[in-house]
């Protein structure tokens, strides 16, 4: 309580504020930073959301989208690091380490600015004079919700912000189908239909805005690329950079890929590994009863979530994929036979 009064203290009077979040932001990265920077503007402060690169295009709805600042362009680093460096408070969404901002980590480091981390990853780093985090969240755009309304604001949530949060709710639980779906989720989304927010447009917009492109290529993925291993309850994507460049690939078109492999009968370990430029990004889902978060951090320099989580790799597409085999082999009892974990 005392955290919280002397943050509440911090942002009572006009601030400079600076909103971030990670690389490559999905629906609950960007929904909470726009949700946070909208009721923010409300209350009177300057306010200045950055992303460290690109995003889908379609979160490109979401109220405030056209004044967000791309770091990874050019003609946004200045604007960006002018904000940045006039900043009083800095607010960091949804990452819980600043090497998941790129460049932006350090200069946060740096920053004299009153830091604030809002987050429901694991294992946070201590950069934050202010952290409102729980690993219980499905999202952070549910902890968005709840600090608005621990702060007494929640009249201050218009249809725009809610359906921001929202939509990282419902992304961040896979439609509320994944384990983190719980009773407080539901409070909270139901709250935000109270507000304004509606679940099926929300849903319209980031479910059913497939370019022909993406629609070819998740079929060519699906009968080309999906190699399963039943012997090892594991199903996985093996996507080069000639696949995504066929198909002209934009930044989003992969999402979700993962859950295909996942859905297949009698698989508890799914991946999608995609080459890129800079080496291979890997996804990792499980079931409920297989902590992929800790495979991914032991083996391929990654974290997350305990059935969702990510991970890189420098080695090529081939060697990586060789290794992912051999470890899953050479662990799965380790993996694979976990009691499931109630979520009463």
């Amino acid at each position: 309580m005392e955290a919280l009064a002397s943050f509440k203290k911090e942002i009572s009077s006009p601030k400079k504020i600076f909103i971030t979040t990670h690389v490559k932001p999905d629906a609950d990265a960007l929904g909470s930073s726009l949700g946070l920077a909208n009721y923010l503007l409300k209350k009177g402060h300057e306010v200045t959301v950055v992303t460290p690169t690109d995003y889908p295009s379609f979160l490109n709805w979401m109220e405030g989208n056209d004044l967000v600042l791309d770091f990874s362009r050019e003609d946004h680093q200045k604007s960006a690091t002018k904000a940045l460096n006039e900043a009083d408070v800095v607010f960091c969404l949804d990452f819980s380490v600043l090497n998941r901002v790129n460049e932006l980590g350090e200069m946060i480091r740096q920053s004299d600015a009153f830091i604030v981390n809002i987050d429901h990853h694991q294992d946070p780093e201590d950069f934050a004079d202010f952290k409102y985090w729980s690993t219980e969240a499905a999202a952070t755009c549910e902890l968005v919700y709840e600090l608005i309304v621990e702060l007494g604001d929640k009249e201050l949530i218009d249809k725009d912000i809610a359906e921001c949060l929202y939509a990282g709710i419902m992304t961040d639980t896979g439609g509320f189908r994944h384990p983190n779906t719980t009773k407080n989720v539901h409070l909270v989304v139901a709250e935000l239909i109270d507000l304004g927010a509606n679940p099926s447009q929300i849903a319209n917009w980031i479910y059913d805005s497939n370019s022909v492109n993406r629609l070819k290529f998740i079929g060519f993925a699906i009968s080309r690329r999906l190699v399963v291993r039943e012997d090892i309850h594991t199903a996985y994507f093996a996507i080069s950079k000639k696949d995504l460049k066929k198909y002209q690939s934009r930044t989003g078109d992969t999402e979700g890929l993962v859950n295909y492999a996942l859905s297949l009968d009698g698989i508890k370990l799914a991946a999608l590994f995609s080459e890129r430029e800079d080496g291979i990004k890997i996804s990792f889902r499980s079931s409920s009863e297989v902590a992929v978060n800790k495979f991914a951090a032991s083996y391929f320099n990654g974290g997350g979530h305990k059935n969702a989580a990510g991970g890189k790799s420098e080695r090529n597409l081939k060697e990586t994929i060789e290794k992912f085999e051999n470890l899953v082999e050479e662990h799965q009892d380790e993996l694979f036979d976990q009691e499931p974990v109630s979520s009463n």
